[in-house]
């Protein structure tokens, strides 16, 4: 997949996400631009798996660009929920990251400690062209549980809630670097990277 002669078009206007992906991804000649700088319109995302959601994200930032583009699609997995909030996690409470966390602890506040499992998924797709056969599909995953109360002062979404071990640390007590190593984004992207020949 050639990708080094024009920017690879970030199938979102996340600046957070943009910055975190573009480092992650040094070295490996993507130059990643946010589908905001070409006026890209929000792609459909109703897709039942998060594979299916990201293709769709890549393929439309490609189709309306010209460019090679890369979606992610990510969420949080709790069994005892059903699976929820799963693709819909960014918008299970339809208010935020706020909303959506107290929503998940209403919804779990009479789980026990067995019950509180829990992981994210991230999924990764980079297509050369909007009809692209043989799309790049990198998938990553962080086991965990899901805490009683909010932690942690860094990170976003979920993060306060996503205990990571049996000590009570959340992801939100990690710094950048070590939520790279150990998230589910950062696995997807290793096996990304991987797969355009880099380590």
């Amino acid at each position: 997949m050639s990708t080094t002669q024009n920017p690879t078009v970030l199938a979102s206007g996340n600046k957070g996400k943009l910055k975190e992906l573009q480092l992650a991804l040094s070295g490996t000649g993507l130059i990643l631009k946010p589908q905001s700088e070409y006026a890209v319109p929000e792609a459909e995302e109703d897709g039942l798996t998060f594979i299916e959601n990201a293709l769709k994200k890549a393929r439309n930032a490609a189709q309306h660009t010209g460019y090679a583009a890369l979606a992610d699609d990510s969420g949080l997995v709790v069994p005892a929920l059903g699976g929820a909030p799963g693709i819909h996690s960014a918008r299970y409470a339809e208010g935020g990251d706020a909303a959506n966390n107290a929503k998940l602890l209403e919804e779990m506040s009479k789980l026990p400690g067995a019950d509180r499992r829990a992981w994210f998924v991230c999924v990764l797709v980079l297509v050369s062209s909007p009809t692209d056969p043989s799309p790049l599909i990198a998938e990553g995953y962080w086991h965990g549980s899901i805490a009683t109360d909010p932690r942690g002062s860094e990170g976003f979404g979920y993060d306060p809630l996503f205990c990571i071990d049996e000590t009570g640390r959340t992801a939100a007590s990690l710094t950048a670097s070590e939520k790279q190593e150990l998230s589910h984004r950062g696995k997807a992207v290793h096996k990304l990277r991987q797969q355009l020949g880099y380590q």
